[in-house]
């Protein structure tokens, strides 16, 4: 018990998310925030209770029990995972960004007996085969919904009866169902346990320090694991409160956390970058944040804002993670996890790759032998993927092969310092190959990222006419700016870690990059139109052979460029290449 008379939820050792859940009964301070909207703790945990029971008499006998939730962050989100964690349920978030067959097809693979969604979403759903039917479709802000729910309001979360034929909720419960991002191909749905995910809240509210007086500010989309696993779950954990917003705004950022007092947020994707580019203030440091959890821009975003953010990694599948200590230099993400035996690894034999050397700059000097895929050939928490045995299996591979067995393949790029700490040199699709050498996109959008006039970079490979690749930028650029070949030229030349390969051959100028729902780059929709795109492109020549220095000069890509271009990919035979 707490000085106030209420339960404390941090470092209990909860072993489920329903223990958690439950801890909040009898607890009046504000729990969560949305626009005008409060709820006390014992709101949520009376909410989610309500609805448990609903969902007990709703679920068809011998139906799966999954719970669709098609929600932007409104409250009724948080309310459904607590009631799937009293109940006993799995919760499956649904991406509103998603269309047609697509939408249909995720709802269906994850066997959802009963969908959650808004007036907002419903014509998402018009005219779809759904395998729900419309009896089980509960519409949050439908005056019909207040009615299922109100025999069931006064329940108490430690009064819910399991699923017909189901065992109290456990460690071992299924818990989320969590989908990938899906821009290389259909999404997956990776499987999280209560034990897993009580287990990452409490991880990271030691970490962190969480207080009960905390708010966490919740701006990614919660459909996505991380905005449960490092924001929802530490919060409940440490007995803190959080504050929704619908859709992440960078307008609207300082003005939320100024509202609701928050104290901590977590990002994916371009969400600092965004922050980052929006125009400077002079009370910039004005609000009560503390921290911030993620990757990318640290450095600039403590110099502007004064918060803290700690880079780190890990994924929501659960397989692999990175700490930072004290001493982790700049740009490095950290060490392994506790129990983790983490390596980087040549993707074709499993050889473990030679430690990179950098050199005073911080450039990587024999990125060709030092960058590898990261794996863990120790026990990970992974737990599969929701009937995608093959998925499982490719994430999964060597000695002793399963699910928490054998080595857990990241399908991240990374490279290893001298001192042991791990750098993140970007996905295995973002590899390119130019000249024989291998470089990672990650590490050549973290140079261009300081290019002043650009808000916004991304790099991908298109096909070389000859063999490999060549480096294409995508920049989106600030209000008012307009691309100046010779600048860009001079910066290039002023960046020490550049290497002589990673200078782009196209640049291409977008007023906003392509995005997926968790703000990460659509590389997929990049790559396909390449420099046969709409926007203008800007490139150094081919001689007609890679001869000049890629970034030596810019001049505008034309009709003509691209047939003789294109003539060279033919005389070579990879013209196909390009419509990949």
């Amino acid at each position: 018990m707490t000085a106030d008379g209420t339960r404390s939820t941090a470092g209990s050792g909860a072993g489920t998310v329903a223990e958690l859940v439950q801890a909040q009964w009898g607890d009046h301070r504000t729990g969560a925030r949305f626009g005008g909207v409060a709820l006390t703790h014992h709101e949520l945990a009376a909410g989610a209770a309500a609805r448990a029971a609903l969902l007990g008499e709703l679920l068809p006998r011998g139906a799966e029990p999954h719970v669709g939730v098609l929600l932007d962050n409104v409250p009724e989100y948080p309310l459904w995972l607590g009631a799937a964690a009293l109940a006993g349920a799995a919760v499956a978030g649904i991406n509103p960004t998603r269309r047609g067959p697509e939408l249909a097809r995720d709802i269906g693979h994850t066997d959802c007996a009963l969908l959650v969604t808004e007036r907002a979403h419903l014509p998402l759903l018009a005219g779809l085969d759904l395998t729900v039917p419309p009896g089980r479709v509960l519409v949050v802000d439908d005056p019909a919904y207040r009615e299922l729910l109100a025999p069931y309001e006064g329940t108490p979360p430690d009064g819910i009866a399991p699923l017909p034929g189901a065992r109290p909720p456990g460690p071992a419960t299924r818990m989320l169902l969590c989908f990938t991002s899906g821009s290389t191909g259909a999404p997956k749905a990776a499987l999280c346990t209560q034990g897993r995910l009580a287990a990452a809240g409490a991880q990271l509210a030691r970490s962190f320090g969480v207080r009960r007086d905390d708010v966490h500010y919740l701006c990614m989309p919660m459909f996505h694991g991380n905005a449960v696993l490092a924001g929802w779950a530490p919060a409940l954990a440490g007995g803190a409160g959080i504050a929704l917003r619908r859709r992440f705004s960078a307008s609207a950022f300082l003005p939320d956390v100024r509202r609701y007092g928050a104290t901590y947020f977590t990002y994916v994707g371009r969400a600092v970058h965004y922050l980052l580019a929006t125009p400077p203030a002079p009370d910039d440091r004005d609000h009560p944040l503390r921290n911030g959890f993620g990757t990318v821009d640290a450095a600039r975003f403590a110099a502007r804002f004064g918060v803290r953010l700690t880079e780190g990694y890990g994924s929501s599948e659960g397989g692999a993670a990175l700490r930072r200590t004290p001493d982790t230099p700049p740009g490095a993400l950290g060490l392994p996890a506790p129990g983790d035996d983490l390596a980087v690894v040549d993707p074709a034999t499993g050889t473990e790759l030679p430690r990179a050397r950098l050199d005073a700059a911080g450039r990587l000097l024999n990125g060709e032998e030092a960058i590898g895929e990261l794996v863990n050939r120790g026990r990970s928490s992974f737990e599969g993927y929701w009937r995608n045995p093959g998925a499982t299996a490719a994430r999964i591979r060597g000695p002793g092969a399963g699910a928490g067995t054998g080595w857990y393949w990241t399908g991240d790029l990374f490279f290893r310092d001298a001192g042991g700490f791990f750098h993140f040199a970007g996905r295995t699709d973002d590899r390119l190959r130019v000249d024989s050498e291998n470089l990672a996109a990650a590490m050549i959008e973290n140079i261009l990222a300081r290019y002043a006039p650009a808000a916004g970079v991304a790099v991908y490979a298109v096909p070389d006419p000859v063999a490999g690749d060549q480096v294409m930028a995508a920049l989106a650029l600030r209000d008012g700016a307009a691309f100046d070949p010779d600048d860009f030229v001079a910066f290039l030349a002023a960046q020490p870690d550049l290497g002589t390969k990673m200078a782009p051959r196209f640049v291409r100028t977008v007023a906003a990059l392509p995005v997926t729902a968790t703000n990460k780059i659509h590389r997929v929709a990049l790559r396909r139109s390449g420099f046969r795109c709409p926007e203008p492109v800007w490139w150094t020549p081919l001689t007609p052979a890679p001869a000049a220095p890629a970034g030596s000069a810019y001049r505008p890509f034309t009709a003509d460029d691209d047939t003789a271009l294109l003539a060279l990919y033919r005389a070579q035979d990879r013209a196909g290449l390009l419509e990949r």
